[in-house]
């Protein structure tokens, strides 16, 4: 183990481990965002928080922050457990975090409640139709339904 211009390198594997990395890179390496592109664009319009606070992409992440990740209607909170730039199996990627066990329950809890009692604003993916929508459904009402 030795240290190099402020990173922490262990040779396991072959493999140089660093002791913080840019968060967007840690968020793509763990599997929460397909992209890095989707996951600068989730922290610039503040789905991903460390600590409670909003952050940037290059914002450095390491061992032991708090992340509030955002992605759909489910909220993940995490702490990072290990730091990886490479991304890998999903089993892999769930190496690098910790879920905690509230953040786990409550979105078991919501899932199973969106499951009892579907939102049907939630199935509206636009907002006013548009003049063929309006026209079918004009059509559709006037047939004697």
């Amino acid at each position: 183990m030795y240290r190099v211009a402020g990173f922490l390198h262990l040779i396991q594997d072959n493999e140089f481990m660093q002791e913080s990395i840019r968060i967007d890179k840690w968020l793509w390496a763990a599997r929460f965002f397909k992209t890095r592109s989707l996951a600068q664009e989730q922290i610039e319009l503040g789905r991903v928080l460390l600590a409670g606070q909003r952050l940037k992409a290059s914002r450095e992440v390491k061992v032991g922050d708090k992340l509030e990740i955002q992605r759909g209607e489910d909220v993940f909170v995490v702490y990072v457990e290990a730091i990886s730039g490479k991304r890998g199996p999903a089993s892999e990627a769930q190496k690098l975090y910790r879920e905690t066990d509230e953040s786990q329950e409550k979105r078991e809890r919501l899932a199973e409640q969106r499951k009892v009692a579907f939102e049907p604003a939630k199935a509206i993916d636009k907002g006013r139709p548009t003049k063929r929508d309006a026209r079918q459904l004009r059509d559709w009402k006037h047939q004697g339904w």
